[in-house]
């Protein structure tokens, strides 16, 4: 199985789900079986690292986002991805006009998670108190995904 998270610019949300869901995949034994990516609609910030504030905010709460390196969705994704996974309604758009007849399940991410909101805000102008919020629901939207995924996965 294989999920890809996706944002904006692949700084700040997508990567932050990408850590939670690779060390929630880990807790839950299936860290062999559900590949993880992440990348974002713009190239802006291809090849650098998540932005500082979330890499901070990521490792208070025990996750290390160092490694990841900013990527722009391709269109062989559509083909090597079971889930593609959008942050918000814009880059859910942009996902479906790129989709062209792929069988991949594109939605939102946090349409797995047990929130009020279904949309992942972008921290990127806000203060620190927003990387914040964008961990809790990331954490909630890879559990929910998780218990899919299980559905999923052959036994």
């Amino acid at each position: 199985m294989r999920v890809l998270l996706v944002c904006l610019g692949n700084i700040c949300r997508s990567p932050a789900a990408h850590g939670v869901l690779l060390h929630q995949l880990a807790e839950a034994g299936l860290a062999d079986r559900v590949a993880v990516d992440s990348a974002g609609t713009g190239d802006w910030h291809v090849g650098r690292p998540p932005d500082p504030r979330m890499l901070s905010a990521a490792q208070q709460r025990g996750y290390d986002l160092s490694p990841l390196r900013a990527r722009q969705v391709c269109a062989a994704d559509f083909d090597e991805y079971d889930y593609i996974l959008a942050m918000d309604n814009s880059n859910l758009a942009d996902l479906r006009s790129l989709a062209g007849a792929s069988r991949a399940h594109i939605a939102l991410f946090l349409s797995f998670g047990d929130t009020a909101l279904r949309e992942v805000p972008d921290p990127y102008y806000g203060g620190d108190e927003g990387f914040v919020e964008v961990l809790e629901l990331v954490e909630a939207g890879s559990r929910g995904l998780i218990a899919r995924l299980k559905q999923d996965l052959p036994a």
